[in-house]
């Protein structure tokens, strides 16, 4: 039986030129298809830890090592992770496990600026944000509306402060931001073909002409984020897909017009093939030093990852005159957000959020936001999220964000409770019931609600009440 007549379902024209690409491999490569696929968590480094530990994680969701990811686990999809209330809590995010070898080659440090140009739905974002620790710049831009508020909400739920969500594009990016930031990944639109097996309905959307233009596009976006890296700077270029006239090709061809560019050594890890520059056109040997993950070779989707530098020497920072952004100025704005800090803020809150901070607040209509310490100007974009969602202002008052209670921790608060994850307490949290103070009666105002140690959202305490204020579209019911 051919493997045209073993896998109906994917494209012909596929089938023949995988063929002629992997050669001996090719049998071994379809073989796969029939193979269940492996399911992914990262776990978060700015939630996870402490009484969620690993130890905890793995006994409840069955986990195992992905090699190429430090944060990346294998879980048993019968598990289902998703349901619980750690998912809720950004303890950790669903990523397929190949998908997390092109952040973790971005290799993000504190303190640094990173844009990730395509960024929707948010699981590569989320992995920089984590690896940031809460410093430095992180631009997460999508084009397209609807992907780029799922973006925004990923990033308010694993509780990253220092992220600014956009929603723009390319040309408009690189005319506002040249040489601006130290490491860019561009997770491209692509052909879609390493995920035939987990998502088998993008096998009807395939075709040639489509991985053409998907290649074009490609360019224009390798084009654009050349111009916004410092030199010295690094750009992590990724697909999901197996076309090397989208991978080798695209690379080879951006690595001809951009001589200022080359391709990075980096170390292969295990379960990272090197590329394979005899499907290029001009043959070039350093494409040896890019990567593949192949379902057959490993437990992953397939995925094509280049690491590239920008040659010269970083700019001196000093000399340069970033206009930034137009921060709060009103007296009483700082004023009722500084009361809401000392009424329910730790000294160590404070020192985060306190009186330091009062020069990065800005107002998007009645939303009061804490801007990334290096954020630039972003007047004239489209912005969903320009930093740490503080709150909403009231007349007299500021009422808490969502955002906010799941970036603290509960040593950052003089109020909080903390319940088993799977208890009834968290099951009544989660559904928007008020709950009772039980012995602390007089210990009015704002509680942040943890799930063993991990936090989940606001209540307000009143008397022996904690009136529920986890946001209504995400209850449980």
């Amino acid at each position: 039986m051919t493997t045209e007549e073993q896998y109906p379902e994917l494209p012909e024209p596929f089938l023949s030129r995988m063929e002629r690409l992997l050669g001996e491999e090719y049998q071994a490569f379809f073989r796969s298809y029939s193979d269940e696929r492996t399911q992914g968590l990262r776990l978060n480094p700015l939630k996870s830890g402490g009484e969620t530990d690993i130890e905890k994680l793995t006994a409840l969701f069955g986990l195992r090592k992905v090699h190429w990811a430090k944060e990346g686990y294998y879980y048993q999809e019968e598990t289902r992770p998703g349901k619980h209330v750690f998912h809720d809590a950004g303890v950790f995010y669903i990523q397929e496990p190949s998908a997390m070898a092109a952040a973790e080659l971005l290799d993000p440090k504190p303190g640094e600026r990173i844009l990730d140009l395509c960024a929707a739905p948010g699981g590569k974002t989320t992995h920089i944000g984590g690896r940031l620790g809460g410093r430095g710049l992180l631009v997460a831009n999508e084009i397209h509306p609807a992907r780029a508020r799922i973006l925004s909400q990923n990033v308010e739920r694993m509780g990253i402060p220092n992220a600014v969500v956009v929603n723009e594009d390319g040309d408009t990016l690189s005319g506002r931001f040249p040489c601006f930031f130290d490491r860019i990944l561009v997770d491209a639109p692509c052909s879609g073909e390493g995920m035939f097996r987990k998502e088998p309905a993008s096998r009807s959307q395939w075709s040639p002409e489509n991985s053409q233009m998907c290649a074009l596009r490609q360019r224009e976006l390798l084009d654009r984020a050349a111009v916004m890296l410092k030199p010295g700077g690094r750009l992590v270029y990724s697909t999901c897909t197996f076309s090397p006239g989208e991978n080798e090709e695209t690379v080879e061809f951006f690595l001809d017009h951009n001589p200022d560019f080359s391709v990075e050594c980096t170390e292969i890890r295990p379960g990272l093939s090197p590329g394979r520059p005899q499907w290029t056109s001009g043959h070039r040997k350093d494409l040896e030093h890019t990567f593949r993950i192949w379902p057959h070779l490993t437990e992953g989707e397939g995925h094509y990852i280049a690491v590239l530098k920008k040659n010269g020497e970083a700019p001196d920072e000093s000399l340069r005159n970033q206009k930034g952004p137009a921060c709060v100025k009103d007296r009483h704005v700082k004023d009722l957000w500084m009361d809401f800090a000392r009424e329910t803020l730790t000294d160590q809150g404070l020192s985060l959020l306190g009186p330091a901070a009062l020069n990065r607040l800005v107002l998007f209509g009645e939303q009061l936001y804490l801007l990334p310490e290096q954020a630039p100007d972003l007047s004239g974009l489209r912005v969903l999220r320009p930093g740490l969602h503080l709150g909403t202002m009231k007349k007299n008052r500021l009422e808490p964000s969502h955002s906010l209670a799941l970036y603290l921790n509960r040593q950052q608060v003089l109020r909080w409770r903390s319940w088993e994850a799977d208890g009834p307490h968290t099951a009544a949290y989660l559904r928007g019931e008020a709950l009772d103070a039980g012995d602390r009666p007089a210990d009015s105002g704002w509680v942040l609600m943890l799930a063993e140690g991990c936090s989940m959202g606001w209540a307000k305490q009143t008397g022996r009440t904690l009136k529920n204020h986890y946001p209504k579209g995400l209850r449980r019911f």
